[in-house]
């Protein structure tokens, strides 16, 4: 039998900085994209954790509310997480609109054919989204999540972490404020 696994699309913060939650960007666009993204690179089950807004996820996906979003990333990492089955995580982020299939697709494989099941994007040398962690890691990763950090403690500490060069395929940036929109 295959590997089964699950896309993670962090989507629950108020996007104070952007002026509004990143779920809403571009009319949806940006959760559109990266559902389509998750879904065609290879993911199961994409799940969406909400929080902020709360909207309607687009097919195949399945939306997840972390209740507790305020407390910051490591809530949404949580919520979603706790949500997944499967072999392994793709942890993605919703405001990385240029990352598509192709890159997930990539990562995935690399964390599939690596002894550790662990791999990320970089682009230029600089780590980004997404990651992908295989299940036998998930309880250490949610044993060790505090505040508005995810997943980077967990990874700055392991040394087997695959890095995946992708600046071919995406930028990989992280808007973050409204003036850092693709235009």
């Amino acid at each position: 039998m295959s590997p089964t696994t699950a896309g993670v699309l962090l989507a629950a913060g108020a996007g104070t900085r952007f002026g509004m939650p990143k779920v809403l960007a571009a009319q949806g666009e940006w959760l559109a994209s990266a559902v389509a993204a998750l879904h065609g690179g290879g993911c199961d089950d994409v799940i969406v954790v909400l929080g902020a807004a709360i909207v309607d996820v687009p097919a195949p996906a399945r939306a997840v509310v972390a209740t507790d979003w305020s407390d910051g990333l490591s809530a949404s990492l949580r919520a979603g997480l706790s949500a997944a089955d499967g072999d392994f995580a793709v942890l993605h982020t919703v405001d990385t609109p240029d990352v598509g299939a192709d890159v997930v697709m990539r990562v995935l494989a690399a964390a599939r054919s690596s002894s550790s099941g662990l791999a990320r994007a970089v682009y230029g040398g600089v780590p980004g989204h997404p990651v992908v962690v295989a299940d036998r890691y998930w309880a250490e990763l949610l044993d060790g999540l505090h505040g508005d950090e995810g997943a980077r403690r967990f990874l700055a500490a392991r040394r087997d972490v695959v890095e995946v060069e992708c600046a071919d395929l995406a930028s990989g940036r992280d808007i973050d404020m409204d003036t850092d929109r693709v235009r």
